[in-house]
């Protein structure tokens, strides 16, 4: 019986969801993305998972984005599909928990446009970042050329986009592009650390924070700050003092603990 291409593994609250195809560097196949989006729709919908971790199997790729090969012999609709069961990064934004990207190789060109839809951006040491759109000559279709200059800002975008190098994870994390760097060894007892610690609020606030979040950046500060204030307003007023003093002790707790 063969391996799944995209293996759940779920400890503690926290579902790991892993691209497996370490032979073809975990490559975004037709099948793989159609597997993703039904791992997706699996953890959201499972109570006993809070947060998700999304990895790769191996050391030498997170994922090396769309299949070249299947693309030459069935064409270039997958880049700008917006079907979840062909978008990966559609796939991801389907969970309403928040997702941390473990990246512990290669992202490149769509694999990078993935890493981009996580919440939280961890990377090992082996990480390297790298935007080949220009010289495969296909126009990003999942958010890259959005997402990655509003993260790193115009030039640092452009620089990466029209050369198509490789960005060492030092530099993602000096650009603020990924949250820490790890030795190789040290990426996933990190996320699940991490993952724990968030896995301790309550999976509804933290749901509706990541919404909140996302919703906000999406627009201008001011039509931000506005769905802040509306969102705030209706939450706020269901919270007893009985309930903010008993919170307001466990984080005295915890910060002593720390």
């Amino acid at each position: 019986m063969s391996e799944s291409i995209v293996t759940i593994d779920i400890a503690d609250g926290v579902a790991t969801v892993t691209l497996n195809r370490p032979q073809a560097m975990n490559a975004l196949s037709q099948a793989l993305r159609i597997e993703l989006a039904k791992a997706m729709r699996a953890v959201d919908a499972d109570d006993n998972v809070r947060i998700v971790i999304l990895t790769g199997a191996g050391t030498r790729a997170f994922t090396a984005g769309l299949d070249l090969k299947e693309l030459g012999q069935q064409g270039l609709s997958a880049a700008n599909d917006q079907s979840p069961d062909s978008n990966p990064v559609r796939a991801i934004e389907q969970c309403s928990k928040p997702v941390i990207g473990a990246i512990n190789g290669v992202a490149i060109t769509g694999g990078f446009e993935l890493a981009l839809a996580c919440d939280v951006l961890l990377a090992s040491e082996n990480a390297r970042f790298a935007d080949t759109h220009a010289r495969v000559g296909v126009m990003p279709g999942w958010g890259l050329s959005q997402k990655l200059s509003r993260l790193v800002g115009p030039y640092r975008a452009k620089e990466l986009s029209f050369s198509g190098n490789f960005l060492d994870a030092a530099t993602a994390e000096k650009w603020g592009l990924v949250n820490r760097v790890f030795a190789a060894d040290e990426l996933m007892p990190a996320a699940r650390k991490l993952a724990s610690e968030m896995a301790q609020v309550d999976t509804g606030f933290v749901r509706a924070y990541k919404r909140l979040i996302d919703d906000g950046y999406g627009v201008t500060l001011a039509d931000g700050m506005a769905i802040e204030h509306k969102r705030s307003s209706a939450a706020n007023a269901a919270v007893t003092p009985g309930a903010v003093e008993a919170a307001r002790l466990a984080v005295v707790e915890r910060g002593r603990a720390q």
